[in-house]
Protein backbone atom coordinates (compact mmCIF):
# COMPACT_ATOMS: atom_id res chain seq x y z
CA UNK A 1 0.00 0.00 0.00
CA UNK A 2 1.60 3.55 -1.28
CA UNK A 3 -0.09 7.08 -0.47
CA UNK A 4 0.65 10.57 -2.64
CA UNK A 5 0.65 12.00 0.76
CA UNK A 6 2.90 10.13 2.53
CA UNK A 7 6.41 11.13 2.89
CA UNK A 8 8.63 8.44 0.61
CA UNK A 9 10.88 7.30 2.80
CA UNK A 10 7.33 5.67 4.37
CA UNK A 11 6.83 3.29 1.61
CA UNK A 12 9.97 1.30 2.59
CA UNK A 13 9.24 0.81 6.06
CA UNK A 14 8.66 -2.40 7.54
CA UNK A 15 7.30 -1.74 10.84
CA UNK A 16 7.46 -4.20 14.29
CA UNK A 17 4.60 -6.57 14.20
CA UNK A 18 3.99 -6.68 18.06
CA UNK A 19 2.41 -10.08 19.19
CA UNK A 20 -1.40 -10.34 19.11
CA UNK A 21 -3.36 -8.53 21.77
CA UNK A 22 -6.91 -10.43 21.65
CA UNK A 23 -10.03 -9.21 22.13
CA UNK A 24 -11.80 -12.02 23.18
CA UNK A 25 -11.97 -13.62 26.83
CA UNK A 26 -11.16 -16.82 28.33
CA UNK A 27 -7.66 -17.08 26.44
CA UNK A 28 -4.56 -18.00 28.46
CA UNK A 29 -2.35 -15.05 27.17
CA UNK A 30 1.36 -16.96 26.66
CA UNK A 31 2.68 -14.61 23.54
CA UNK A 32 3.82 -11.40 24.79
CA UNK A 33 6.07 -12.06 27.66
CA UNK A 34 4.06 -10.27 30.35
CA UNK A 35 4.12 -11.04 34.16
CA UNK A 36 1.74 -14.40 35.30
CA UNK A 37 1.45 -12.54 38.20
CA UNK A 38 -0.38 -9.13 39.54
CA UNK A 39 1.10 -5.30 40.58
CA UNK A 40 1.56 -4.78 43.98
CA UNK A 41 -1.59 -3.51 45.88
CA UNK A 42 0.67 -0.61 46.91
CA UNK A 43 1.26 0.43 43.48
CA UNK A 44 -2.62 0.20 42.93
CA UNK A 45 -3.08 2.43 46.11
CA UNK A 46 -0.97 5.16 45.11
CA UNK A 47 -2.62 5.20 41.28
CA UNK A 48 -5.97 5.41 43.10
CA UNK A 49 -4.43 8.75 45.32
CA UNK A 50 -3.14 9.77 41.86
CA UNK A 51 -6.66 10.66 40.50
CA UNK A 52 -7.06 14.37 41.30
CA UNK A 53 -7.54 17.53 39.80
CA UNK A 54 -3.76 17.59 38.98
CA UNK A 55 -4.01 15.73 35.86
CA UNK A 56 -4.80 18.94 34.03
CA UNK A 57 -1.42 19.90 34.92
CA UNK A 58 1.70 18.20 32.66
CA UNK A 59 3.98 15.51 34.43
CA UNK A 60 7.57 16.57 35.49
CA UNK A 61 9.24 16.36 31.81
CA UNK A 62 12.74 15.04 33.79
CA UNK A 63 10.73 12.48 35.75
CA UNK A 64 12.93 13.30 38.61
CA UNK A 65 11.22 11.64 41.30
CA UNK A 66 11.36 7.99 39.27
CA UNK A 67 15.14 8.58 38.24
CA UNK A 68 16.33 9.02 42.02
CA UNK A 69 14.33 6.10 43.08
CA UNK A 70 16.27 4.45 40.37
CA UNK A 71 19.74 6.19 40.86
CA UNK A 72 19.33 4.68 44.64
CA UNK A 73 18.39 1.36 43.05
CA UNK A 74 21.68 0.81 40.96
CA UNK A 75 23.89 2.85 43.15
CA UNK A 76 24.63 5.65 40.39
CA UNK A 77 23.65 9.71 40.56
CA UNK A 78 20.16 10.73 38.86
CA UNK A 79 21.89 11.85 35.84
CA UNK A 80 23.26 8.45 35.09
CA UNK A 81 19.21 7.53 34.80
CA UNK A 82 16.91 8.36 31.30
CA UNK A 83 12.88 7.58 31.48
CA UNK A 84 10.82 6.89 28.77
CA UNK A 85 7.97 5.48 27.39
CA UNK A 86 8.46 2.29 27.52
CA UNK A 87 11.85 0.51 26.57
CA UNK A 88 11.12 0.32 23.31
CA UNK A 89 10.63 4.89 23.19
CA UNK A 90 14.07 4.71 25.37
CA UNK A 91 15.79 1.96 22.65
CA UNK A 92 14.39 4.25 19.47
CA UNK A 93 15.83 7.88 21.67
CA UNK A 94 19.23 5.42 22.02
CA UNK A 95 19.86 4.39 18.24
CA UNK A 96 19.26 7.44 17.00
CA UNK A 97 21.32 9.47 19.22
CA UNK A 98 23.71 7.03 19.58
CA UNK A 99 24.36 4.86 17.03
CA UNK A 100 23.79 6.69 13.49
CA UNK A 101 27.36 7.19 12.35
CA UNK A 102 29.22 6.20 9.23
CA UNK A 103 30.06 2.30 10.55
CA UNK A 104 27.56 0.17 10.44
CA UNK A 105 26.19 -1.68 14.08
CA UNK A 106 26.21 -5.07 14.58
CA UNK A 107 23.37 -7.38 16.69
CA UNK A 108 22.33 -10.63 16.26
CA UNK A 109 20.29 -12.17 13.47
CA UNK A 110 17.79 -13.90 16.12
CA UNK A 111 17.35 -11.09 18.43
CA UNK A 112 14.47 -8.84 19.07
CA UNK A 113 12.87 -7.86 15.78
CA UNK A 114 12.81 -4.03 16.64
CA UNK A 115 16.05 -3.28 16.01
CA UNK A 116 16.08 -3.86 12.20
CA UNK A 117 12.88 -1.55 12.00
CA UNK A 118 14.93 1.49 14.22
CA UNK A 119 17.72 0.97 11.68
CA UNK A 120 15.45 1.62 8.69
CA UNK A 121 13.89 4.39 10.00
CA UNK A 122 16.24 6.22 11.32
CA UNK A 123 18.41 5.06 7.80
CA UNK A 124 21.29 3.42 10.16
CA UNK A 125 24.24 1.29 8.77
CA UNK A 126 23.36 -2.25 10.47
CA UNK A 127 24.53 -6.34 10.05
CA UNK A 128 23.73 -9.02 11.46
CA UNK A 129 25.84 -11.85 13.44
CA UNK A 130 24.67 -15.32 13.10
CA UNK A 131 23.47 -16.77 16.39
CA UNK A 132 25.84 -19.93 16.87
CA UNK A 133 24.19 -23.61 16.45
CA UNK A 134 22.95 -23.58 20.14
CA UNK A 135 21.42 -19.87 19.30
CA UNK A 136 24.14 -18.21 21.76
CA UNK A 137 25.57 -14.76 21.22
CA UNK A 138 29.43 -15.42 21.06
CA UNK A 139 31.33 -12.29 21.16
CA UNK A 140 34.04 -13.26 19.74
CA UNK A 141 32.12 -13.40 16.36
CA UNK A 142 32.00 -9.18 16.79
CA UNK A 143 35.33 -8.56 18.21
CA UNK A 144 36.88 -8.24 14.45
CA UNK A 145 34.43 -5.93 12.91
CA UNK A 146 34.42 -2.65 11.92
CA UNK A 147 31.62 -1.10 13.28
CA UNK A 148 30.08 2.04 15.61
CA UNK A 149 28.83 -0.28 18.28
CA UNK A 150 26.92 -3.03 18.97
CA UNK A 151 23.42 -4.24 20.37
CA UNK A 152 22.31 -6.98 22.14
CA UNK A 153 19.59 -8.51 24.64
CA UNK A 154 20.58 -10.16 27.71
CA UNK A 155 19.06 -12.83 28.08
CA UNK A 156 18.09 -12.61 24.21
CA UNK A 157 14.83 -12.75 22.87
CA UNK A 158 13.09 -15.33 21.57
CA UNK A 159 15.60 -17.52 22.88
CA UNK A 160 16.03 -16.48 26.30
CA UNK A 161 20.14 -17.83 26.49
CA UNK A 162 21.72 -15.42 28.59
CA UNK A 163 25.47 -14.21 28.25
CA UNK A 164 27.67 -14.29 31.35
CA UNK A 165 28.07 -10.87 31.97
CA UNK A 166 31.80 -11.13 32.20
CA UNK A 167 31.94 -11.88 28.56
CA UNK A 168 30.47 -8.51 28.34
CA UNK A 169 32.64 -6.50 30.81
CA UNK A 170 35.70 -8.27 28.65
CA UNK A 171 34.16 -7.01 25.25
CA UNK A 172 33.89 -3.28 26.83
CA UNK A 173 36.99 -3.57 28.13
CA UNK A 174 38.39 -4.23 24.48
CA UNK A 175 36.34 -2.06 22.52
CA UNK A 176 35.57 0.90 24.18
CA UNK A 177 35.44 3.40 20.93
CA UNK A 178 32.30 1.84 20.46
CA UNK A 179 28.43 2.14 22.04
CA UNK A 180 27.63 -1.32 23.55
CA UNK A 181 23.77 -1.21 23.94
CA UNK A 182 23.11 -4.12 26.83
CA UNK A 183 19.03 -4.31 26.54
CA UNK A 184 17.98 -5.97 30.11
CA UNK A 185 14.03 -6.57 29.31
CA UNK A 186 14.14 -9.96 31.17
CA UNK A 187 17.50 -9.76 33.53
CA UNK A 188 15.63 -10.40 36.69
CA UNK A 189 14.67 -13.58 36.08
CA UNK A 190 17.64 -15.60 36.68
CA UNK A 191 20.42 -13.42 35.07
CA UNK A 192 23.15 -11.50 36.21
CA UNK A 193 22.90 -7.51 35.52
CA UNK A 194 25.58 -5.34 34.28
CA UNK A 195 24.30 -1.85 35.25
CA UNK A 196 27.34 -1.86 37.87
CA UNK A 197 29.69 -1.40 35.00
CA UNK A 198 28.26 1.91 33.73
CA UNK A 199 30.70 4.00 35.68
CA UNK A 200 33.21 2.15 34.74
CA UNK A 201 32.90 1.96 30.93
CA UNK A 202 31.36 5.31 29.61
CA UNK A 203 30.39 3.62 25.99
CA UNK A 204 27.78 1.35 27.93
CA UNK A 205 24.20 2.11 27.92
CA UNK A 206 21.80 -0.56 30.07
CA UNK A 207 17.95 -0.46 28.74
CA UNK A 208 15.72 -1.70 31.22
CA UNK A 209 11.50 -2.36 31.42
CA UNK A 210 8.82 -2.19 33.90
CA UNK A 211 6.95 -4.48 31.88
CA UNK A 212 7.89 -7.57 32.93
CA UNK A 213 9.84 -7.79 36.52
CA UNK A 214 6.96 -5.18 37.65
CA UNK A 215 4.40 -6.17 35.93
CA UNK A 216 3.44 -2.76 34.92
CA UNK A 217 3.28 -3.38 30.67
CA UNK A 218 -0.28 -1.79 30.34
CA UNK A 219 1.33 1.86 31.92
CA UNK A 220 4.56 1.65 29.50
CA UNK A 221 7.33 2.87 31.26
CA UNK A 222 11.30 1.75 30.55
CA UNK A 223 14.74 3.72 31.49
CA UNK A 224 18.12 3.23 30.35
CA UNK A 225 21.24 3.82 32.30
CA UNK A 226 24.50 4.78 31.16
CA UNK A 227 27.38 7.82 31.57
CA UNK A 228 25.98 11.21 32.10
CA UNK A 229 26.78 12.08 28.41
CA UNK A 230 25.00 9.44 26.62
CA UNK A 231 22.33 10.14 28.65
CA UNK A 232 22.60 14.07 27.52
CA UNK A 233 22.79 12.55 23.91
CA UNK A 234 19.25 10.73 24.62
CA UNK A 235 17.44 13.54 26.28
CA UNK A 236 18.43 15.95 23.32
CA UNK A 237 16.69 13.36 21.31
CA UNK A 238 13.84 13.13 23.50
CA UNK A 239 13.23 16.62 24.12
CA UNK A 240 13.49 17.29 20.27
CA UNK A 241 10.65 15.20 20.10
CA UNK A 242 8.24 14.83 22.90
CA UNK A 243 9.36 16.83 26.44
CA UNK A 244 6.65 14.71 28.31
CA UNK A 245 7.10 11.51 27.40
CA UNK A 246 6.06 9.69 31.10
CA UNK A 247 2.20 10.71 32.11
CA UNK A 248 1.48 11.68 35.97
CA UNK A 249 0.34 7.97 36.52
CA UNK A 250 2.49 6.14 34.94
CA UNK A 251 5.80 8.03 37.12
CA UNK A 252 3.34 7.74 40.27
CA UNK A 253 3.23 4.09 40.02
CA UNK A 254 6.75 3.41 38.40
CA UNK A 255 8.04 4.97 41.24
CA UNK A 256 6.62 3.26 43.75
CA UNK A 257 7.00 -0.07 42.35
CA UNK A 258 10.28 0.70 42.77
CA UNK A 259 10.06 1.34 46.70
CA UNK A 260 8.33 -1.92 46.81
CA UNK A 261 10.54 -3.96 44.72
CA UNK A 262 9.92 -6.85 47.16
CA UNK A 263 7.01 -7.33 45.37
CA UNK A 264 8.80 -8.19 42.37
CA UNK A 265 11.23 -9.97 43.41
CA UNK A 266 8.44 -12.78 45.28
CA UNK A 267 6.55 -13.00 41.87
CA UNK A 268 9.93 -13.30 39.41
CA UNK A 269 11.08 -16.64 41.75
CA UNK A 270 7.39 -18.03 41.26
CA UNK A 271 7.71 -17.37 37.26
CA UNK A 272 11.36 -19.25 37.65
CA UNK A 273 10.33 -21.95 39.63
CA UNK A 274 6.86 -22.58 37.19
CA UNK A 275 9.31 -22.41 33.96
CA UNK A 276 11.44 -25.05 35.76
CA UNK A 277 8.90 -27.26 36.23
CA UNK A 278 6.78 -26.35 32.56
CA UNK A 279 10.67 -27.18 31.38
CA UNK A 280 10.84 -30.56 32.78
CA UNK A 281 6.88 -31.48 31.65
CA UNK A 282 7.67 -30.28 28.26
CA UNK A 283 10.90 -32.28 28.25
CA UNK A 284 9.31 -35.32 29.13
CA UNK A 285 6.99 -35.41 25.86
CA UNK A 286 10.10 -35.11 23.63
CA UNK A 287 10.48 -30.85 23.34
CA UNK A 288 14.44 -29.42 22.60
CA UNK A 289 13.90 -26.41 25.18
CA UNK A 290 16.72 -23.95 25.34
CA UNK A 291 18.44 -22.62 28.80
CA UNK A 292 16.06 -19.97 29.93
CA UNK A 293 16.70 -17.26 31.83
CA UNK A 294 13.59 -14.88 31.10
CA UNK A 295 9.84 -15.31 31.60
CA UNK A 296 9.75 -17.56 28.81
CA UNK A 297 11.42 -20.59 27.28
CA UNK A 298 12.08 -21.22 23.34
CA UNK A 299 10.97 -24.58 22.40
CA UNK A 300 10.51 -27.24 19.54
CA UNK A 301 9.13 -30.79 18.99
CA UNK A 302 11.00 -32.70 16.03
CA UNK A 303 7.50 -34.79 15.02
CA UNK A 304 5.21 -31.16 15.13
CA UNK A 305 5.86 -28.13 13.10
CA UNK A 306 5.74 -24.97 15.25
CA UNK A 307 3.08 -23.57 13.17
CA UNK A 308 1.27 -25.96 13.48
CA UNK A 309 1.48 -26.33 17.38
CA UNK A 310 0.74 -22.70 17.59
CA UNK A 311 -2.52 -23.19 15.62
CA UNK A 312 -3.64 -25.89 17.85
CA UNK A 313 -2.90 -24.26 21.03
CA UNK A 314 -4.86 -21.56 19.50
CA UNK A 315 -7.91 -23.63 19.17
CA UNK A 316 -7.72 -24.52 22.86
CA UNK A 317 -7.61 -20.50 23.44
CA UNK A 318 -3.78 -20.90 24.35
CA UNK A 319 -1.94 -18.20 22.72
CA UNK A 320 1.70 -18.40 22.12
CA UNK A 321 4.52 -16.96 19.94
CA UNK A 322 5.29 -18.35 16.40
CA UNK A 323 8.15 -16.33 14.31
CA UNK A 324 7.98 -17.27 10.72
CA UNK A 325 11.42 -17.02 9.77
CA UNK A 326 14.77 -18.45 9.07
CA UNK A 327 16.22 -21.32 11.06
CA UNK A 328 13.74 -20.87 13.79
CA UNK A 329 10.27 -21.26 11.88
CA UNK A 330 9.34 -24.64 14.42
CA UNK A 331 10.53 -23.37 17.19
CA UNK A 332 7.49 -21.45 19.99
CA UNK A 333 8.41 -18.66 22.53
CA UNK A 334 5.85 -19.55 25.27
CA UNK A 335 5.35 -17.11 28.16
CA UNK A 336 5.47 -18.74 31.72
CA UNK A 337 2.40 -18.69 33.39
CA UNK A 338 0.81 -19.07 36.38
CA UNK A 339 1.14 -22.43 38.03
CA UNK A 340 -2.04 -23.42 36.48
CA UNK A 341 -1.67 -21.65 33.13
CA UNK A 342 1.64 -23.53 32.80
CA UNK A 343 -0.36 -27.00 33.92
CA UNK A 344 -3.39 -26.29 31.48
CA UNK A 345 -0.69 -26.00 28.60
CA UNK A 346 1.08 -28.85 29.35
CA UNK A 347 -2.35 -31.11 29.06
CA UNK A 348 -3.16 -29.69 25.72
CA UNK A 349 0.27 -30.12 24.52
CA UNK A 350 0.17 -33.52 25.29
CA UNK A 351 -3.36 -34.10 23.30
CA UNK A 352 -2.06 -32.29 20.31
CA UNK A 353 1.34 -33.86 20.28
CA UNK A 354 -0.64 -37.66 20.51
CA UNK A 355 -2.51 -36.54 17.41
CA UNK A 356 0.02 -36.03 15.25
CA UNK A 357 3.00 -38.04 16.64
Amino acid sequence: MTNPYWSPFVNDIVPYTPGEQPKVTNLIKLNTNENAYGVSPKVLNVLKEALTDHLKLYPDPTSNQLCSELAKLHNVDTDYIFAGNGSDEVLGFAFFALLKHDKPILFPDITYSFYPVYCNLFNIAFNTIPLTEDFEINLQDYADKDCAGIVITNPNAPTGVLLNPQLIQEYLRKHRNQVVIVDEAYIDFGGESVVSLVKQFPNLLVIRTFSKFYALAGLRVGYAVGNPDLIEGIRRIKDSFNSYPLDRLAQTAATEAVKDIEWSVHNAQRIIANRSHLIQSLRKIGFKILESQANFIFTSHPNISGATLASRLREKNILVRHFNTPRIKNWLRITVGTEEECKQLVHEIQYICNLDI
